[in-house]
């Protein structure tokens, strides 16, 4: 499942990227093509698309990203990692925690 998860991040991400440098900041980009009053939905109707379609990809993209952060949190704390690390005492010779030698 978080695997799926971070895939949906990326493509989106790549889709949220490519809606964004479609835009112009001046109010040019993709709906200069579409000048012409023959077009189907007209300049503003595109403008408007890809306004709302950056703010849907933007609010996908932090849901997911909030969703995968719980998902990687919620598995940490049940014990992914159930390895013990054992602690042993130092043998007879090797330095202590200190770094001083243990009394014999």
């Amino acid at each position: 499942m978080a695997t799926f998860i971070v895939i949906l991040i990326v493509i989106i991400a790549i889709l949220l990227g490519l809606i964004i440098l479609v835009q112009n900041p001046k109010g040019g980009g993709l709906a200069v093509g579409f000048s012409g009053t023959s077009q189907i939905g007209g300049v503003q109707r595109t403008t408007d698309f890809l306004e709302k379609a950056t703010w849907y990809l933007g609010i996908a993209m932090m849901a997911l990203c909030l969703l995968s952060a719980a998902w990687y949190t919620q598995g940490a704390e049940e014990g992914g990692d159930d390895r013990q690390i054992e602690q042993t005492a130092p043998a007879e010779g090797e330095a202590g925690a200190e770094g001083e030698a243990l009394p014999e």
